[in-house]
């Protein structure tokens, strides 16, 4: 019957611990640079990419570039 209290401050406590922890980590908050994060890849490195793991052949490369390079928008 003593312990009833200590138990109920322990759980409480893990409770908020667990509340915490979790909001801490959440992707709408998270900024992003944590342990694992990597950043994500540009257009071009991904077409880049596939060019380079034989996805794509060299036409179909050439020519999603052009494409890229005319949606692209204007540096101000």
């Amino acid at each position: 019957m003593a312990f009833m209290p200590i138990v109920w401050i322990a759980l409480l406590g893990l409770v908020v611990w667990a509340v915490i922890r979790l909001t801490q980590h959440s992707p709408g908050r998270d900024s992003g640079q944590g342990p694992g994060w990597q950043p994500r890849e540009t257009p071009e490195e991904i077409l880049d990419r596939r060019f380079a793991s034989g996805e794509i052949d060299a036409d179909t490369y050439t020519e999603a570039r052009e494409r890229l390079a005319a949606h692209r928008p204007k540096p101000q």
